[in-house]
């Protein structure tokens, strides 16, 4: 099997997506990450896409290879590990369509039929008590996990941030059997990350995420040592040697892989096997709800080391909620996810959809 083309396709102006063909008929889809889609289109047609060409898809290690070295991606970083993202993704959806086999049993086997998934507020502009309602209407909806996008993104310490009251007004909202997260994007300064996450403590919280930034490994070493609140970090990097740091310097107690940033499952797999040998747990980042969650399925329901309730974006996404890609919508019911069993990433496009976004 070759490789016969390469294509990438921005659905609804924002929103980049892949499919690789080849020569046999078989087409794998992916997803890139959603910042600066044209500069991922870019990367893909003009870089990554010509190593692609005419080789075969099966042999996942060195696709991933070759896309690494024609984007020169250690010298390049996040963009280029995106758009080798979204490939390597297509890649494995080929595979497991070319073996017949879901790819969670390439990855060596499902543990899981349904994965439980939190719900994700990254709305920063309601009140306390306006997000507590919205969190008791998504438990009314049988999720058993929330977390909320609190303090000042892109300040510091910032004196409008109303963490605590607002998780305050959540837990009144929701009760005390209801997971809460608090996700601040590094928007502490270390000695005020404690003092909040002393009080985060107190109101039972689940995980606290990037109390400081992602390169500030001994800022969040610091934290993670002295706070017993589980630490959470890692949307921010992208291979398992930064994974290596970030376990080694930054100490943190849960890992954020997101595979659509990291990149691909060839990637994901090695950083698994790092979060298993340090005893590390994973909790997915992931905030596009569709193949990009797809993907994360398959991952969850392989590795013993993702024990936790999962990200699942509640914000309206028009290619999910308006005008839905995949031809079989993902469903949350009573806050659990159903891993698909079909061959490859086991989705497919509605391809009437996918070529109306494209042309907009």
């Amino acid at each position: 099997m070759k490789i016969t083309s390469v294509e990438c396709l921005i659905l609804d102006r924002v929103n980049p997506f892949v499919r690789i063909y080849t020569d046999e008929g078989i087409t794998g889809i992916g997803e890139c990450f959603r910042r600066q889609p044209q500069v991922i289109k870019t990367l893909i047609e003009h870089t990554l896409a010509p190593a692609l060409v005419g080789q075969d898809p099966l042999d996942n290690e060195l696709r991933w290879r070759d896309m690494y070295r024609a984007g020169s991606a250690s010298d390049m970083g996040g963009a280029v590990y995106c758009a080798i993202a979204g490939l390597d993704i297509a890649l494995w959806d080929i595979k497991g369509k070319a073996l017949g086999m879901p790819i969670h049993k390439l990855l060596g086997g499902k543990l899981r039929d349904k994965i439980r998934m939190y719900a994700s507020s990254l709305r920063r502009d309601m009140s306390p008590s306006e997000e507590a309602r919205r969190a008791a209407s998504f438990v009314e909806q049988g999720y058993t996990a929330y977390k909320l996008h609190s303090a000042v993104p892109g300040e510091m310490d910032d004196p409008a941030d109303q963490t605590i009251e607002t998780v305050r007004a959540v837990r009144a909202a929701v009760g005390d059997d209801i997971e809460i997260l608090v996700d601040v994007n590094g928007a502490f300064t270390t000695h005020h990350a404690l003092e909040i996450g002393k009080a985060l403590e107190d109101l039972g919280v689940f995980h606290f995420e990037e109390p400081r930034p992602h390169y500030d490994l001994p800022g969040l070493a610091t934290i993670a040592d002295t706070l017993d609140i589980p630490i959470a970090s890692g949307e921010m990097i992208y291979t398992h040697w930064q994974y290596r740091d970030l376990i080694l310097q930054g100490r943190v107690d849960i890992l954020q892989p997101d595979i659509v940033k990291v990149p691909g499952f060839t990637e994901f797999q090695k950083i698994a096997a790092l979060a298993s040998a340090f005893g590390k747990p994973i909790t997915v980042h992931n905030t596009q709800p569709t193949i990009s969650t797809v993907a994360h399925l398959h991952v969850c329901a392989a590795y013993a080391n993702i024990p936790y309730a999962q990200e699942y974006n509640i914000e309206p996404l028009s290619i999910r909620d308006e005008w839905p890609i995949l031809k079989e919508p993902l469903q949350v019911k009573d806050g659990y996810l159903k891993v698909p069993d079909g061959p490859g990433l086991g989705a497919e496009f509605d391809e009437a959809v996918v070529k109306r976004l494209a042309a907009a």
